[in-house]
């Protein structure tokens, strides 16, 4: 079993930058961003196999958020830019066997975007 903790969220205004950060217990995982917007379904936006050289995203989020895991550290990164109000949910790192079977999760760290 492996523990996650999130951190970086906040409130930024549209067209700014917010990079999260998700601390493991373990590296030996893939990892992915899900976010849940008020209302709406949690859905991935992002997620990276053990070593980095695989990487998904949403379509919503190709080409202004980038993945990236630091295995020496046990942490996996969601570089955020060019936000949107859109954007805003509470952000979840997640951790399990296959980009299809993340199964366990930090406790979120919420991303408000202004416009």
């Amino acid at each position: 079993q492996v523990q996650l903790v999130e951190s970086g969220g906040g409130l930024v205004q549209a067209g700014g930058s917010l990079r999260l950060s998700c601390a493991a217990t373990a590296s030996s995982y893939v990892m992915g961003w899900f976010r849940q917007a008020p209302g709406k379904e949690r859905e991935q936006v992002a997620a990276i196999n053990w070593s980095g050289g695989s990487t998904i995203y949403t379509d919503s989020v190709k080409g202004r958020f980038t993945i990236s895991r630091d295995n020496a550290k046990n942490t996996v990164y969601l570089q955020m830019n060019s936000l949107k109000p859109e954007d805003t949910a509470v952000y979840y790192c997640a951790a399990g066997a296959s980009f299809r079977s993340l199964s366990y999760w930090g406790q979120g760290t919420q991303v408000t975007v202004s416009s």
